[in-house]
């Protein structure tokens, strides 16, 4: 019988790990700069052309390598930076598997162009599917260039799975970002489609941290800072009014290598405790100094999830530290239970003498002869009827009496007004109440209906049903409104412009400022800024295909809309709400699913009662 295990070929080796090391364009920029950078290069451009699935381009000024080495680093489980198994828990480089460049290799066209600066002249590498076409000289400045282009075009599968080129684009800004934070001593440039999206110089920790999300990151950070025999912690945190939706803003690092956890991640938001709501996430750059020895990076192809050895006590240094730093900083109040207060006197009564104090006694003081003073002057209508022995006398009890129930009749009128009663208008069957809610009776009891997710509901129906058939109608400003962007908001708005410009968002770039010069009609001028920062947040998601933008703008729009119009003016309005609102196919919630209409029946009206 013939044998049926066979040992598979190389590049079917090669294409099958490259499955596990190279999920799409934005693996291949990570693991390229990462080796840019164990090379010792201290200057790295990017270069992208249509989100990496054209061209991904990594130029260094490192130690290049010899024509041997040029060859031999795209054979599987070749590695200048492993020498013996030990090797593996004292590893303080990037890559260390040798198996990147094989897997890239595998599924793409590379050209490998690279120098020593011993050597006069360069070496050049092309490879197609794991298969060398060219091996020979060329002229080419000290360092190396790598071009990948036409990833995944022998596997047409994979190729197909790629999102549209804004969301595989964001994935590179991501994988760019993370290395670039976690070097800051490295000048970092990148290009896409032959536009300059970030120029980042070689800096100090925090001005990166600025550089990248925009200047008006710098005073929101927290500076953090522990040292102690198991780990040694640097960075910032964002200060807790600052926190979000989404989790954008939250990187971890040990030893320069970027790392997810969310053991350690529970760590800083417990510290946050109190200080942010529940669905709000804290922004954080945190840096970790860790012995390698204690540490495994080996568990994850992509090397973003890593093991501990002491992760408990970390956690522990990681909360108190944060902790520390809020208070240290007057952003959390913290107490010293230590220190006697209640002697503490103000700064300005610190110079001067001490006070004695002197006790006065009044000798004619009688409480009995100002009773009815008391009495007259606390409640003016009691007067009448109370004397100084508590009651009035005979020939006019009768008058006293009387004025002593009016008086009471009056305060329950007075109290009454608490209610605001002035802010109930009847409508028909309908009435609104406090400007913000309707109310309606129904067979079953009542509908109360709140006004702004109402007006949101209608404006979403609207925009949507027109912008599918001509662009919304834009309003032109009379003065431009400026907003400044991260450069990562920028990114996002930049790649989202054709559709932002369809629904009537016009204006143009200077740095990273936008000048707004025309916003949707519906808008007024109070609700732009939230309107941006609201499409930012929705724009900023991972994985949103054009089909889904159009719908998220809209919703950001719809709901900055509604919290404008979120109060009744008018009966006629009131009327008008109710009444295209029920014409909605969706009446009952808003785009992002929120309850729009709360039913109260008679069964729990009456237990109420």
């Amino acid at each position: 019988m013939q044998n049926l295990i066979q040992l598979l070929p190389d590049h079917i080796a090669n294409q099958i790990a490259a499955g596990e090391v190279i999920q799409r364009p934005a693996s291949v920029v990570k693991e390229m700069i990462e080796n840019a950078i164990d090379a010792g290069s201290n200057k790295i451009q990017v270069i992208i052309k249509d989100a990496g699935k054209t061209l991904i381009q990594i130029i260094d000024n490192g130690n290049g390598m010899s024509s041997g080495d040029a060859l031999m680093c795209f054979e599987r489980h070749a590695t200048s930076k492993v020498r013996k198994a030990d090797d593996l828990f004292a590893l303080t480089t990037k890559g260390f598997r040798g198996e990147a460049l094989a897997s890239i290799a595998a599924i793409a066209h590379v050209t490998l162009k690279t120098k020593r600066a011993e050597n006069e002249v360069a070496t050049k590498i092309q490879i197609e599917g794991s298969k060398v076409v060219c091996n020979e000289a060329c002229v080419s400045s000290e360092g190396t260039s790598f071009e990948v282009k036409n990833l995944f075009y022998n596997v047409p599968a994979r190729r197909n799975f790629l999102k549209s080129d804004n969301v595989e684009f964001r994935h590179i800004v991501d994988e760019f970002e993370r290395v670039a934070l976690a070097h800051p001593d490295i000048t970092f440039t990148l290009h896409h489609n032959e536009q300059e999206i970030y120029h980042l110089p070689s800096t100090v920790l925090r001005k990166r941290i600025v550089n990248i999300l925009g200047k008006n990151t710098n005073d929101r950070l927290v500076p953090i800072e522990e040292s102690t025999d198991i780990v040694k912690i640097n960075g910032y945190v964002l200060k807790p009014e600052f926190a979000r939706k989404t989790r954008g803003e939250q990187f971890l690092f040990v030893n320069q290598r970027f790392f997810k956890d969310s053991y350690f991640n529970h760590a800083i938001t417990k510290a946050f405790e109190g200080l942010i709501q529940s669905k709000l996430y804290p922004g954080y750059f945190l840096y970790l100094e860790i012995d390698p020895s204690k540490i495994d990076v080996n568990v994850h192809p992509t090397k973003t999830e890593i093991k501990f050895e002491e992760d408990r006590s970390i956690y522990a240094i990681l909360f108190s530290s944060i902790r520390q730093a809020l208070g240290k900083y007057n952003i959390a109040p913290s107490l010293d239970f230590e220190r006697e207060t209640s002697f503490d006197l103000p700064m300005s009564k610190l110079k001067e003498d001490a006070i004695e104090p002197v006790i006065r006694v009044n000798p004619e003081y009688n409480p009995f002869q100002s009773f009815n003073a008391q009495k007259s002057s606390s409640n003016k209508a009691y007067s009448s009827a109370i004397n100084a022995q508590g009651f009035g006398k005979k020939e006019n009890s009768e008058s006293d009496w009387q004025s002593f129930y009016q008086i009471k009749e009056e305060e329950v009128t007075a109290d009454t007004s608490l209610f605001d009663l002035s802010n109930v208008k009847d409508i028909s069957n309908s009435f609104a109440f406090k400007g913000k809610y309707m109310i309606t009776a129904c067979k079953s009891g009542f509908l109360v209906i709140d006004c702004a997710r109402a007006h949101e509901r209608i404006l979403f129906d609207e925009m949507h049903a027109r912008f599918i058939s001509s662009p919304i109608q834009a309003q032109a400003l009379l003065f431009p409104v400026e907003k400044e962007f991260s450069k990562d908001e920028k990114v996002h708005w930049i790649n989202s412009k054709t559709i932002l410009e369809r629904l009537g968002f016009e204006g143009e770039f200077e740095d990273n400022i936008l000048h707004l010069s025309a916003v949707p009609a519906s808008l007024q001028e109070e609700s732009i800024h939230p309107c941006i920062d609201m499409i930012l947040e929705k724009i900023s998601y991972k994985d949103v295909d054009k089909g889904d933008l159009a719908h998220l703008i809209i919703s950001s729009v719809a709901q900055a809309y509604g919290r404008q119009k979120s109060r009744i003016t008018d009966e006629s309005a009131a009327q008008h709400l109710v009444e295209t609102l029920f014409q909605s196919e969706e009446h009952a919630v808003t785009p992002q699913g929120k309850k729009i209409i709360q039913t109260l029946t008679l069964e729990e009206l009456a237990e109420k009662f």
